[in-house]
């Protein structure tokens, strides 16, 4: 967009420029005096329209900023951007190895919730999500992090057979598995990320297409429609190529 408008300014100014140039024949002895002074003009516009551009940032989440439906009751009504940050864990990965917050300090990471046997929205996150990995595989400081809403279904084993299946590269992207109640806290009051589900079973839990982006800090700058990976929105959902943006904002910025 900035692109865009700058090449229609540059136009109009090159358009003066022309008709000056042509004025010039009738002053040939200020004809030097008058580029000069007017790539000086150019010069000095590019800077001021440089500076007046407003600057890229990423919000920083609480849960008071995000849909109640996400959200624990407890934590609904919480707006310190300084307090907020994905709290402590430890599960268990494809490889049957503990995998906790420490194995992402100072990383950007991209986190969503799933189970293996979904038949509906997960294939087409996890497909998507392939392409983020292939994206980012070459960058050591982002990585992925998948959490199973049915951890007594993906065990491990389990989360291996569909991590050979997708292609997932260890060390980059961890399926993890655990504690039920453990997945449904984090997610809900750390990760804003799921709904709750039947009323009938305790820690139930139905996962959205929601991809969440986290900060070097574990804090929550963005959140990502892991259906749409390149398609305009109407609205103030991101999709997966503007993720892909913001990883790159952030580690030029943090």
């Amino acid at each position: 967009m900035f692109f865009k408008e700058f090449l229609t300014f540059f136009k109009k100014w090159f358009s003066i420029f022309v008709q000056i140039f042509i004025m010039l024949s009738y002053f040939k002895r200020y004809r030097f005096f008058i580029i000069g002074f007017f790539l000086l003009c150019v010069v000095i516009m590019s800077l001021f329209y440089n500076a007046l551009k407003p600057a890229k940032k990423l919000p920083i989440y609480t849960p008071a900023m995000v849909n109640p439906e996400m959200v624990d009751t407890l934590v609904q009504h919480k707006n310190n951007k300084l307090e907020h940050k994905i709290a402590a864990f430890e599960f268990t990965n494809q490889n049957n190895e503990k995998v906790t917050e420490k194995d992402y300090e100072n990383t950007i990471y991209v986190a969503d919730f799933f189970f293996t046997t979904c038949k509906t929205i997960c294939p087409i996150m996890t497909d998507n999500m392939v392409k983020i990995q292939e994206k980012i595989k070459d960058m050591p400081d982002v990585k992925i992090l998948s959490f199973s809403v049915t951890p007594e279904i993906d065990t491990p084993e389990v989360l291996r057979n569909y991590a050979n299946e997708k292609g997932a590269i260890d060390g980059k992207w961890n399926m993890v598995t655990g504690d039920k109640i453990d997945i449904y806290y984090l997610a809900r009051q750390s990760f804003l990320a799921v709904k709750t589900g039947s009323p009938d079973e305790m820690y139930d839990m139905v996962h959205t297409e929601n991809f969440v982006l986290v900060d070097k800090n574990g804090r929550i700058r963005g959140f990502y429609d892991g259906l749409n990976y390149d398609k305009p929105t109407d609205d103030d959902t991101k999709n997966l190529t503007q993720l892909l943006e913001d990883i790159n904002w952030l580690r030029e910025n943090q």
